[in-house]
């Protein structure tokens, strides 16, 4: 299974702010959503990706307040990256030794969406579920 499958059936819907926006205003888009990231992004590119994570340093470092900080001040700038024809094995190795959550889909320079971890989680678990329905089925129509 390829990264194309996943986005094919989860869809590309993308849910962005602007570098100049503030973190407050990002952790409600982000709860009214209920996304775990949001693509940053600056004159119609990719410019970083934020997530809890960072949302949940800034409060560490403020006190507990976001205050007036900038989205920019706390994106990760440089996100690994997927292409849609990474295979999943590729993906769930690169998502587990970086420890990133959510991956950015590139092609060609075009932002295709976001693949999460639960993403990768389900398409593991449906791509098991069918492989068991197939063996289970030739193992009962095995000649006796």
């Amino acid at each position: 299974m390829q990264v194309k499958e996943i986005l094919r059936v989860k869809g590309s819907r993308l849910v962005s702010i602007e570098p100049s926006g503030r973190a407050a205003d990002a952790v409600k888009t982000m709860a009214r959503e209920n996304l775990g990231s949001l693509v940053v992004l600056e004159q119609g590119r990719m410019a970083g990706v934020l997530t809890f994570h960072e949302v949940l340093s800034a409060l560490a470092s403020g006190g507990g307040a976001l205050g007036d900080v900038k989205v920019a001040d706390i994106m990760e700038r440089d996100p690994v990256t997927a292409t849609p024809d990474t295979e999943l094995n590729d993906l769930r190795r690169t998502m587990l030794e970086s420890g990133a959550r959510y991956l950015p889909v590139v092609q060609d320079g075009r932002l295709l969406g976001v693949i999460s971890f639960r993403d990768v989680a389900k398409a593991v678990l449906e791509e098991q579920d069918f492989e068991n329905k197939m063996l289970k089925g030739y193992i009962k129509n095995w000649p006796a």
